[in-house]
């Protein structure tokens, strides 16, 4: 099984990644959920992403690397949007990362001065007409990502919602948030240490 550190979206730590990390745990995985805004969550997107520019999100990626810091080195690095930033981050310069998987976010790998790391695999979770994902540049960096590699995929869900996953809000899609975990289980069960 796989130890995993699942960050959250701009609206903070809610109820649904909870429930997406716990579909991870039922399936006996190892599930982190550090709570980057120190217990402030948000119903409305763009109230959320106010408070991480107040926040800084040269801070909140800090957060992100000091709760990585507290954990095993073979770990798998996970994100909801806002959260791709440290899932990505790490994953491409933490040592002994085991994979990715990235939600409704990307951003070039060279964003992080290096390269993506080679035998990390990596999933990328996105709507195929998500403005957020798709007119953002998102999209781009996640088939730039893909590209030429056995082990690193995108996957594409019909749909404009961002977060797509988050149970309870209208932007939910029930049907693309199961075939996404079903994706992320099989991805997790096939890792290698």
């Amino acid at each position: 099984m796989a130890e995993v550190l699942l960050f959250h979206h701009a609206l903070g730590l809610t109820e649904g990644v909870a429930a997406f990390a716990g579909e991870l745990r039922r399936s006996g995985h190892t599930v982190h959920t550090p709570d980057l805004y120190e217990g402030r969550t948000f119903t409305d997107l763009e109230a959320g992403v106010g408070y991480a520019q107040e926040v800084g999100f040269g801070t909140l990626l800090e957060r992100g690397v000091q709760a990585a810091g507290e954990l095993p080195e073979e770990i798998v690095y996970a994100g909801f949007s806002l959260g791709v930033l440290p899932a990505q981050k790490l994953a491409q310069t933490r040592r002994g990362a085991l994979g990715a998987v990235l939600l409704s976010a990307c951003v070039p790998a060279d964003a992080f001065g290096t390269a993506w790391p080679k035998g990390v695999p990596a999933q990328v979770h996105g709507m195929d007409a998500d403005p957020y994902f798709v007119d953002e540049g998102d999209l781009d960096a996640a088939r730039a990502l893909v590209a030429g590699s056995e082990d690193r995929r995108l996957f594409l869900y019909p749909g404009t919602s961002h977060l797509f996953a988050e149970r309870g809000t209208p932007s939910h899609v029930p049907e693309a948030t199961a075939l996404c975990v079903e994706r992320v289980l099989c991805f997790l069960s096939g890792l290698r240490r």
